[in-house]
Protein backbone atom coordinates (compact mmCIF):
# COMPACT_ATOMS: atom_id res chain seq x y z
CA UNK A 1 0.00 0.00 0.00
CA UNK A 2 1.20 3.52 -0.77
CA UNK A 3 1.44 6.12 2.10
CA UNK A 4 -1.41 8.18 2.45
CA UNK A 5 -0.15 11.91 3.02
CA UNK A 6 -1.54 14.43 5.06
CA UNK A 7 -1.95 16.47 1.90
CA UNK A 8 -2.11 15.84 -1.55
CA UNK A 9 -2.41 19.09 -3.81
CA UNK A 10 -0.82 17.44 -6.92
CA UNK A 11 -4.11 14.87 -6.52
CA UNK A 12 -6.38 18.27 -7.15
CA UNK A 13 -4.23 19.87 -9.70
CA UNK A 14 -3.99 16.63 -12.28
CA UNK A 15 -7.83 16.90 -11.93
CA UNK A 16 -7.61 20.76 -12.79
CA UNK A 17 -4.85 21.50 -14.58
CA UNK A 18 -6.61 22.25 -17.70
CA UNK A 19 -8.80 25.01 -16.02
CA UNK A 20 -5.49 26.30 -14.21
CA UNK A 21 -3.70 26.77 -17.30
CA UNK A 22 -6.70 28.38 -19.34
CA UNK A 23 -7.11 31.07 -15.74
CA UNK A 24 -2.75 31.41 -16.48
CA UNK A 25 -2.66 31.69 -20.02
CA UNK A 26 -5.92 34.18 -20.21
CA UNK A 27 -3.85 36.69 -17.93
CA UNK A 28 -0.69 36.34 -19.81
CA UNK A 29 -2.78 37.18 -23.24
CA UNK A 30 -3.99 40.57 -21.57
CA UNK A 31 -0.61 40.74 -19.61
CA UNK A 32 -2.82 41.66 -16.35
CA UNK A 33 -0.83 40.68 -13.92
CA UNK A 34 -0.18 42.96 -10.92
CA UNK A 35 -4.03 43.83 -9.67
CA UNK A 36 -5.67 44.45 -12.87
CA UNK A 37 -9.09 43.25 -13.94
CA UNK A 38 -8.75 39.64 -12.74
CA UNK A 39 -7.80 41.13 -9.68
CA UNK A 40 -10.80 43.20 -9.54
CA UNK A 41 -12.73 40.05 -10.89
CA UNK A 42 -11.94 38.14 -8.55
CA UNK A 43 -12.74 40.36 -5.62
CA UNK A 44 -16.29 41.00 -6.29
CA UNK A 45 -16.40 37.33 -6.71
CA UNK A 46 -15.17 36.65 -3.39
CA UNK A 47 -17.31 39.40 -1.29
CA UNK A 48 -20.51 38.08 -3.36
CA UNK A 49 -19.64 34.48 -1.94
CA UNK A 50 -18.75 36.07 1.93
CA UNK A 51 -22.16 37.88 1.51
CA UNK A 52 -19.79 41.32 1.88
CA UNK A 53 -20.51 44.70 0.29
CA UNK A 54 -16.26 45.22 -0.40
CA UNK A 55 -13.42 43.03 -0.88
CA UNK A 56 -9.64 43.76 -1.55
CA UNK A 57 -7.44 41.41 -3.24
CA UNK A 58 -3.59 41.38 -1.40
CA UNK A 59 -0.73 39.39 -1.53
CA UNK A 60 -1.11 36.97 1.55
CA UNK A 61 -3.34 36.41 4.10
CA UNK A 62 -0.31 37.86 7.10
CA UNK A 63 -0.72 41.12 4.48
CA UNK A 64 -4.45 40.77 5.42
CA UNK A 65 -4.33 41.36 9.16
CA UNK A 66 -1.78 43.97 8.77
CA UNK A 67 -3.90 45.85 6.85
CA UNK A 68 -7.11 45.17 9.08
CA UNK A 69 -4.92 46.91 11.84
CA UNK A 70 -4.35 49.61 9.95
CA UNK A 71 -7.73 50.44 8.88
CA UNK A 72 -8.86 50.10 12.47
CA UNK A 73 -5.77 52.99 13.16
CA UNK A 74 -4.19 50.74 15.62
CA UNK A 75 -0.71 51.38 16.20
CA UNK A 76 2.07 51.42 19.03
CA UNK A 77 1.65 50.57 22.43
CA UNK A 78 -2.09 49.69 21.79
CA UNK A 79 -3.54 46.30 22.54
CA UNK A 80 -5.44 43.90 20.92
CA UNK A 81 -6.04 40.51 22.39
CA UNK A 82 -5.80 37.23 20.53
CA UNK A 83 -6.02 33.52 21.01
CA UNK A 84 -2.95 32.06 21.35
CA UNK A 85 -4.04 28.55 20.34
CA UNK A 86 -3.21 29.72 16.14
CA UNK A 87 -0.96 30.45 13.34
CA UNK A 88 1.35 32.76 14.69
CA UNK A 89 0.00 35.54 11.30
CA UNK A 90 -2.44 36.23 13.47
CA UNK A 91 -0.45 37.72 16.23
CA UNK A 92 1.78 39.64 13.55
CA UNK A 93 -1.10 41.93 12.21
CA UNK A 94 -0.93 43.75 15.06
CA UNK A 95 2.58 43.52 15.82
CA UNK A 96 3.78 44.66 12.70
CA UNK A 97 1.63 48.28 13.63
CA UNK A 98 3.63 48.78 16.81
CA UNK A 99 0.44 47.50 18.87
CA UNK A 100 0.83 44.75 21.85
CA UNK A 101 -0.90 40.80 21.35
CA UNK A 102 -2.54 39.86 24.11
CA UNK A 103 -2.66 36.16 24.80
CA UNK A 104 -5.85 34.36 26.13
CA UNK A 105 -6.62 30.51 26.22
CA UNK A 106 -9.03 28.80 24.05
CA UNK A 107 -12.03 26.37 25.44
CA UNK A 108 -10.96 22.91 26.68
CA UNK A 109 -13.37 21.19 23.83
CA UNK A 110 -14.06 23.40 21.00
CA UNK A 111 -10.32 24.89 20.86
CA UNK A 112 -11.37 28.32 20.00
CA UNK A 113 -11.01 31.48 21.77
CA UNK A 114 -12.32 31.40 24.92
CA UNK A 115 -15.30 34.30 25.48
CA UNK A 116 -15.35 33.82 29.04
CA UNK A 117 -11.28 34.83 29.43
CA UNK A 118 -11.89 38.73 27.43
CA UNK A 119 -12.88 40.90 30.15
CA UNK A 120 -9.96 39.94 32.12
CA UNK A 121 -7.49 41.46 29.69
CA UNK A 122 -9.36 44.57 28.63
CA UNK A 123 -7.34 47.74 29.59
CA UNK A 124 -7.57 51.52 29.03
CA UNK A 125 -4.88 50.00 25.82
CA UNK A 126 -7.20 47.93 24.22
CA UNK A 127 -8.80 48.58 20.91
CA UNK A 128 -9.90 45.43 19.27
CA UNK A 129 -10.14 41.41 19.72
CA UNK A 130 -8.85 38.91 16.94
CA UNK A 131 -11.20 35.51 16.68
CA UNK A 132 -9.88 33.20 15.04
CA UNK A 133 -12.31 30.40 12.97
CA UNK A 134 -9.75 27.76 13.69
CA UNK A 135 -9.18 24.36 11.63
CA UNK A 136 -12.34 26.06 9.45
CA UNK A 137 -14.60 25.69 12.41
CA UNK A 138 -16.48 29.15 13.67
CA UNK A 139 -15.67 30.70 17.14
CA UNK A 140 -18.19 31.89 19.29
CA UNK A 141 -19.06 35.16 17.68
CA UNK A 142 -22.32 35.81 19.55
CA UNK A 143 -20.04 36.30 23.14
CA UNK A 144 -16.92 37.55 21.86
CA UNK A 145 -19.23 40.34 20.19
CA UNK A 146 -21.18 41.07 23.14
CA UNK A 147 -17.97 41.81 24.92
CA UNK A 148 -16.40 43.88 22.22
CA UNK A 149 -19.80 45.70 21.54
CA UNK A 150 -20.13 46.09 25.69
CA UNK A 151 -16.36 47.98 25.53
CA UNK A 152 -16.44 49.80 22.21
CA UNK A 153 -13.38 46.93 21.04
CA UNK A 154 -13.34 46.64 17.37
CA UNK A 155 -13.84 42.41 16.02
CA UNK A 156 -11.37 41.54 13.32
CA UNK A 157 -12.52 37.70 12.05
CA UNK A 158 -9.24 35.65 11.15
CA UNK A 159 -10.94 33.70 8.27
CA UNK A 160 -7.49 32.02 6.78
CA UNK A 161 -8.95 28.41 7.37
CA UNK A 162 -12.67 28.89 6.93
CA UNK A 163 -13.55 29.94 3.49
CA UNK A 164 -17.20 29.86 3.47
CA UNK A 165 -17.98 28.24 7.23
CA UNK A 166 -21.65 29.26 8.72
CA UNK A 167 -22.13 30.72 11.88
CA UNK A 168 -26.16 30.88 12.43
CA UNK A 169 -27.01 30.64 8.70
CA UNK A 170 -24.32 33.31 7.55
CA UNK A 171 -20.64 33.04 6.09
CA UNK A 172 -17.60 33.96 8.13
CA UNK A 173 -15.97 37.18 7.99
CA UNK A 174 -18.96 39.36 7.59
CA UNK A 175 -19.78 39.65 11.56
CA UNK A 176 -16.61 41.67 13.19
CA UNK A 177 -16.04 45.06 10.94
CA UNK A 178 -13.46 42.97 8.82
CA UNK A 179 -12.49 39.30 7.97
CA UNK A 180 -9.17 38.57 6.88
CA UNK A 181 -8.84 35.58 4.18
CA UNK A 182 -5.42 33.86 2.95
CA UNK A 183 -5.73 31.56 0.27
CA UNK A 184 -1.84 29.84 1.16
CA UNK A 185 -2.00 26.71 -1.63
CA UNK A 186 -3.06 24.40 0.95
CA UNK A 187 -6.02 26.23 2.05
CA UNK A 188 -9.49 25.17 1.02
CA UNK A 189 -9.32 28.38 -1.42
CA UNK A 190 -5.63 28.00 -2.07
CA UNK A 191 -3.93 29.71 -5.11
CA UNK A 192 -0.77 28.55 -6.63
CA UNK A 193 1.51 30.86 -4.60
CA UNK A 194 0.96 33.39 -2.44
CA UNK A 195 -2.53 35.57 -1.95
CA UNK A 196 -5.14 37.01 0.68
CA UNK A 197 -8.19 38.98 0.63
CA UNK A 198 -9.82 41.40 3.09
CA UNK A 199 -13.64 41.79 3.13
CA UNK A 200 -15.65 44.52 4.82
CA UNK A 201 -19.07 46.26 4.62
CA UNK A 202 -17.55 49.66 5.78
CA UNK A 203 -16.75 51.12 2.67
CA UNK A 204 -14.20 53.70 4.26
CA UNK A 205 -12.02 50.70 5.53
CA UNK A 206 -12.24 49.37 1.68
CA UNK A 207 -10.52 52.71 0.56
CA UNK A 208 -8.09 52.82 3.28
CA UNK A 209 -7.24 49.33 2.45
CA UNK A 210 -6.93 49.54 -1.34
CA UNK A 211 -4.66 52.69 -0.96
CA UNK A 212 -2.16 51.40 1.70
CA UNK A 213 -1.73 48.26 -0.57
CA UNK A 214 -1.12 50.88 -3.76
CA UNK A 215 1.83 52.47 -2.10
CA UNK A 216 -0.66 54.88 -0.63
CA UNK A 217 -1.84 55.93 -3.71
CA UNK A 218 -5.61 56.17 -5.40
CA UNK A 219 -4.29 57.66 -8.22
CA UNK A 220 -1.26 56.42 -10.15
CA UNK A 221 2.40 58.53 -9.17
CA UNK A 222 0.22 60.53 -6.66
CA UNK A 223 0.85 59.25 -3.01
CA UNK A 224 -1.56 60.36 -0.53
CA UNK A 225 0.23 58.61 2.48
CA UNK A 226 3.09 55.88 3.14
CA UNK A 227 2.02 52.79 1.26
CA UNK A 228 3.04 49.19 0.72
CA UNK A 229 3.27 46.95 -2.07
CA UNK A 230 1.08 45.04 -1.13
CA UNK A 231 -1.22 43.94 -4.20
CA UNK A 232 -2.90 40.87 -5.45
CA UNK A 233 -1.31 39.60 -8.97
CA UNK A 234 -3.32 38.79 -11.86
CA UNK A 235 -2.63 35.26 -11.90
CA UNK A 236 -3.47 34.36 -8.74
CA UNK A 237 -6.70 35.78 -8.92
CA UNK A 238 -7.82 33.91 -11.70
CA UNK A 239 -6.86 30.90 -10.54
CA UNK A 240 -8.95 31.48 -7.38
CA UNK A 241 -11.97 32.81 -9.52
CA UNK A 242 -11.71 29.54 -11.37
CA UNK A 243 -11.15 27.34 -8.11
CA UNK A 244 -14.05 29.25 -6.08
CA UNK A 245 -16.96 27.69 -8.52
CA UNK A 246 -15.39 24.46 -7.10
CA UNK A 247 -15.12 25.72 -3.76
CA UNK A 248 -18.70 24.43 -2.44
CA UNK A 249 -17.76 21.02 -3.94
CA UNK A 250 -14.91 20.49 -2.42
CA UNK A 251 -16.50 21.75 1.48
CA UNK A 252 -19.29 19.15 1.10
CA UNK A 253 -16.87 16.52 0.43
CA UNK A 254 -14.48 17.64 3.58
CA UNK A 255 -17.50 17.54 5.43
CA UNK A 256 -18.50 14.00 4.34
CA UNK A 257 -14.46 12.62 5.40
CA UNK A 258 -15.59 14.64 8.83
CA UNK A 259 -18.62 12.77 9.85
CA UNK A 260 -16.83 9.59 8.50
CA UNK A 261 -14.09 10.16 11.13
CA UNK A 262 -17.06 11.67 13.97
CA UNK A 263 -18.75 8.19 13.43
CA UNK A 264 -16.02 5.63 12.91
CA UNK A 265 -13.18 6.60 15.29
CA UNK A 266 -13.87 4.98 18.46
CA UNK A 267 -10.59 4.94 20.27
CA UNK A 268 -11.02 6.54 23.75
CA UNK A 269 -7.82 7.56 23.57
CA UNK A 270 -8.55 10.18 21.08
CA UNK A 271 -10.66 13.18 21.62
CA UNK A 272 -12.01 15.07 19.04
CA UNK A 273 -13.04 18.85 18.49
CA UNK A 274 -16.76 19.45 19.49
CA UNK A 275 -18.78 20.98 17.31
CA UNK A 276 -21.63 23.24 18.87
CA UNK A 277 -25.52 23.71 18.02
CA UNK A 278 -25.34 26.47 14.38
CA UNK A 279 -22.29 26.47 13.28
CA UNK A 280 -20.92 24.37 10.09
CA UNK A 281 -17.31 23.79 9.83
CA UNK A 282 -15.45 23.37 6.54
CA UNK A 283 -12.48 20.97 8.31
CA UNK A 284 -9.49 22.82 6.77
CA UNK A 285 -7.90 20.70 9.52
CA UNK A 286 -9.63 17.38 11.60
CA UNK A 287 -7.44 18.01 14.29
CA UNK A 288 -7.44 15.35 17.64
CA UNK A 289 -5.97 15.12 20.94
CA UNK A 290 -4.43 12.15 22.25
CA UNK A 291 -2.23 11.46 25.72
CA UNK A 292 0.73 10.24 24.02
CA UNK A 293 1.22 11.88 20.35
CA UNK A 294 4.89 10.68 19.67
CA UNK A 295 3.71 7.30 20.34
CA UNK A 296 0.53 7.42 18.10
CA UNK A 297 1.80 9.56 15.33
CA UNK A 298 4.95 6.86 14.64
CA UNK A 299 1.63 4.22 14.54
CA UNK A 300 0.53 6.15 12.17
CA UNK A 301 3.27 6.01 10.11
CA UNK A 302 3.82 2.30 10.24
CA UNK A 303 0.17 1.89 9.06
CA UNK A 304 1.68 4.64 6.55
CA UNK A 305 -0.65 7.12 7.41
CA UNK A 306 1.44 11.05 7.36
CA UNK A 307 -0.58 13.16 10.16
CA UNK A 308 0.27 16.78 10.33
CA UNK A 309 0.94 18.99 13.63
CA UNK A 310 -0.73 22.42 14.31
CA UNK A 311 0.46 23.91 16.21
CA UNK A 312 3.35 22.08 18.63
CA UNK A 313 4.22 25.88 20.11
CA UNK A 314 1.41 28.10 21.40
CA UNK A 315 1.84 31.87 20.56
CA UNK A 316 2.45 33.26 24.20
CA UNK A 317 5.11 30.70 24.50
CA UNK A 318 7.39 31.65 20.94
CA UNK A 319 10.38 32.85 21.29
CA UNK A 320 9.74 35.81 19.16
CA UNK A 321 6.87 36.73 21.93
CA UNK A 322 9.57 35.98 25.02
CA UNK A 323 9.60 39.64 25.78
CA UNK A 324 5.78 39.59 26.97
CA UNK A 325 7.26 37.52 29.56
CA UNK A 326 4.49 34.76 29.25
CA UNK A 327 5.39 31.80 31.27
CA UNK A 328 4.37 27.97 30.81
CA UNK A 329 1.45 27.27 32.89
CA UNK A 330 -0.15 30.69 31.88
CA UNK A 331 -2.82 29.38 29.25
CA UNK A 332 -2.85 25.79 29.77
CA UNK A 333 -5.65 24.38 27.16
CA UNK A 334 -3.75 26.27 24.41
CA UNK A 335 -0.47 24.10 26.02
CA UNK A 336 -1.89 20.99 26.69
CA UNK A 337 -3.33 21.10 22.93
CA UNK A 338 0.17 22.35 21.88
CA UNK A 339 1.58 19.37 23.84
CA UNK A 340 -1.47 16.53 22.37
CA UNK A 341 -2.87 17.74 19.13
CA UNK A 342 -2.57 15.77 15.55
CA UNK A 343 -3.88 16.40 12.73
CA UNK A 344 -5.16 13.51 10.04
CA UNK A 345 -5.46 13.44 7.00
CA UNK A 346 -7.45 16.13 5.55
CA UNK A 347 -8.40 17.12 1.69
CA UNK A 348 -10.89 17.02 -1.21
CA UNK A 349 -9.56 14.12 -3.39
CA UNK A 350 -9.03 11.67 -0.16
CA UNK A 351 -11.04 8.37 -1.22
CA UNK A 352 -13.71 6.29 1.31
CA UNK A 353 -10.87 3.38 0.89
CA UNK A 354 -8.12 5.58 2.44
CA UNK A 355 -10.44 7.31 5.11
CA UNK A 356 -11.55 3.69 6.58
CA UNK A 357 -8.15 2.79 6.56
CA UNK A 358 -7.46 5.56 8.53
CA UNK A 359 -10.22 5.36 10.58
CA UNK A 360 -8.87 1.79 11.32
CA UNK A 361 -5.54 2.47 12.21
CA UNK A 362 -6.97 5.19 14.62
CA UNK A 363 -9.18 2.37 16.42
CA UNK A 364 -6.50 -0.05 16.59
CA UNK A 365 -3.61 2.13 18.04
Amino acid sequence: MESINFMDLKRQYSIHKEGIFEAIRSVCEETAFSGGKYAETFEKEFANYCGAKFASGVNNGTTALHLAMLALNIGIDDEVIVPANTFIATAWGPTYTGAIPVFIDCTNDTWEIDPSKIEAVITKKTKAVIGVHLYGQPFDIDSVKKITDKYGLHLVEDCAQAHGAVYNGKKVGVFGEIGCFSFYPGKNLGAYGEAGIVITDNEKYNIHINKLKNHGSSERYYHDIIGYNYRLDGIQANILSYKLKLLDEWTLRRRQIAEMYFNGIKNKSITMQLQPDGIKSVFHLFVITTPNREKFIEHMKIKKINCGLHYPVPCHLQKSYKHLNYKKGQLPNAEYLAEHCVSLPMFPELTNEEVSIIIDACNSY
